[in-house]
């Protein structure tokens, strides 16, 4: 059984940080790619940054520079580091991976408001 778990959301000031986390229960974690999306009200869901299980990073192009995933193979655990935040950025954020089929955690919500 793969269980995804997000923490780290919450409210943040235009500019501020945020660092979300998703750990990973079962024994895929270290094989397979992990994926960050994010689904603001009305709109779809859509991929923010990925990394696979060698390392190679991908981002939505309206957060390069800005986010920054990786991730803990000991600690079978992903981070999504969010700096300069935008109101834009507000959305449900959700951990994501594929292993004979897609996984998604509960989601963690982030607001950035002034």
């Amino acid at each position: 059984q793969v269980q995804l778990v997000e923490s780290g959301g919450g409210l943040v000031q235009p500019g501020g940080s945020l660092k979300l986390s998703c750990v990973v229960s079962g024994s895929i974690f270290s094989i397979t790619a992990m994926n960050w999306y994010r689904q603001a009200p009305g709109k779809e869901r859509e991929l923010v940054a990925a990394i696979t299980s060698g390392g190679i990073r991908n981002y939505l192009d309206s957060v390069k520079g800005r986010f920054t995933i990786s991730r803990d193979n000991a600690k079978n655990t992903v981070y999504l580091q969010m700096n300069s935040l935008k109101p834009e950025d507000t959305a449900v954020y959700y951990c994501n991976t594929y292993y004979f089929g897609p996984y998604w955690g509960q989601g963690t919500q982030v607001t950035v408001s002034s």
